[in-house]
């Protein structure tokens, strides 16, 4: 086979494609010849932790928006690889909610025993991708910043697996350019020790405000103000705790919210989100979408429709996070590979649009988690891609839904529930809470 595809990222979404051709070529199946960019010196994409903020080594946009000592918001179940199971990996059942280091060791030991690691260029960044119509392939320039040398590649399809929480939504209030304390995003937060005894100030309710708020509470920040411009996240936080209406503005220390309050704080991490952003593309090729389950632009949520030989993957809003990344890899794999067909025009364009209605008709966040299983499931049932029980990992999705709402804000061990808000010991481990971290992660990856 003398075709070529690149495939643009080696972090969850970048090594599902790997994989799946590691499959096909498992069944006897001839390949392409695949070349995979990574601009990091390691695979793992986000999950693959460093310390740096600002710009990596290169002097280039930092990747990471990992910090030390995160652990799965989401149940583990809900997001297994059906061909890899947990157990398999680690020999063993593990926690529902595994630290950061476990999960990268999950994700990148499905091809640590293969030979597809040789297909990635690490260190290397896309400068530059065109289309070429007379040829009908994708130039791709790209950087390796060790060497400090380019490279030019022509390829028949190309993969965009560079995710989209890397590039930070940062807004602007006034009095920040004169706030006499600390100003971070999520994707800048790497240590909740920075804010030991300090009063901080949280701009958004989803995921990373829960997070890194009851890190920073954790780890013995004077007290959590959290600003939300539609609603309250609700639960029921300690004392110290509280959620207040949208920001207005500050004034040296001072935070001023809608409803007439304010609040001397010396911190603000904005938990403001990220942005859907390619600079390496041109506009005829670059995705552009809200953050939102059905993805614009993209037939079954993957294929470009201006172009069906680019692919993206893993650009949805996300309650399925790596089976679903597999799925959308398989898929692409096999429209590459001949074995699916891409429909007419009028297809490719109505297919979104679709997706897009019936999503604004949904309810509530059950309906969005049944909504993304079955988008998965549909995925599924037209490749090889082993089956799994989506309506199991709905439940499981169901049921931390749930136990938030309790305000059971917490991570599953195998000796039980361990709550956040308990800054002292573990009742599993009867130790401090930062030495039991460091523990659990020793125990998963023995």
């Amino acid at each position: 086979m003398s075709m070529k595809v690149g495939i643009i990222g080696a972090g969850p979404s970048g090594l599902s494609q790997l994989r799946a051709f590691e499959r096909a070529q498992n069944k006897g199946l001839e390949i392409p010849e695949i070349v995979c960019f990574e601009k990091q010196s390691d695979w793992g994409g986000l999950w693959n932790y460093n310390w740096r903020t600002g710009v990596d080594e290169a002097g280039d946009p930092c990747h990471g928006s990992m910090y030390r000592y995160l652990w799965s918001n989401g149940p583990k179940e809900g997001l297994e690889f059906a061909d890899y199971t947990f157990k398999e990996h680690f020999g063993k059942d593990i926690a529902s909610y595994p630290p950061r280091a476990v999960l990268f060791d999950y994700i990148k030991g499905r091809l640590e025993k293969t030979n597809f690691r040789d297909k990635i260029r690490f260190n290397t960044n896309v400068r530059d991708v065109r289309f070429h119509h007379d040829t009908n392939q994708f130039e791709v320039i790209s950087r390796n910043n060790q060497q400090d040398t380019e490279n030019t590649d022509f390829f028949d399809y190309l993969v965009v697996a560079t995710g989209h929480f890397s590039t930070p939504n940062v807004p602007y209030y006034e009095g920040f350019d004169s706030f006499n304390g600390r100003i971070l995003h999520a994707h800048d937060f790497r240590d909740a020790r920075e804010f030991t005894s300090k009063n901080i100030l949280i701009l958004g309710t989803s995921y990373s405000a829960e997070d890194i708020g009851s890190q920073c509470w954790k780890y013995g920040c004077n007290s959590v103000t959290v600003a939300h411009r539609t609603a309250p996240m609700g639960f029921d936080w300690p004392e110290n705790w509280q959620e207040v209406p949208a920001l207005l503005k500050t004034k040296g220390n001072t935070a001023f919210f809608k409803d007439g309050t304010k609040k001397e704080i010396d911190a603000i991490i904005l938990c403001t989100g990220y942005k859907h952003h390619f600079p390496f593309l041109p506009d005829d090729l670059r995705l552009k979408t809200a953050n939102r389950l059905a993805t614009a632009d993209l037939y079954k949520g993957i294929v470009w429709i201006r172009n069906p030989k680019l692919f993206y993957l893993g650009m949805q809003d996300q309650w399925y996070t790596f089976n679903m990344f597999d799925a959308q890899a398989w898929y692409a794999r096999d429209i590459i590979l001949g074995k699916i067909k891409v429909p007419n025009i009028s297809i490719l364009n109505s297919d979104p649009l679709d997706r897009e209605k019936r999503e604004d008709a949904l309810e509530d966040d059950y309906a969005c988690i049944r909504y993304q299983g079955d988008y998965v499931r549909e995925l599924i049932a037209e490749t090889d891609y082993p089956d799994f029980d989506v309506d199991a990992a709905n439940e499981a999705f169901f049921l931390w839904k749930k136990h938030k709402k309790k305000n059971i804000m917490t991570f599953r061990d195998q000796g039980g529930f361990i709550s956040p808000m308990d800054r002292s010991v573990s009742p599993a481990y009867n130790k401090p809470w930062k030495e039991e971290l460091d523990d659990r992660m020793e125990v998963y990856l023995k």
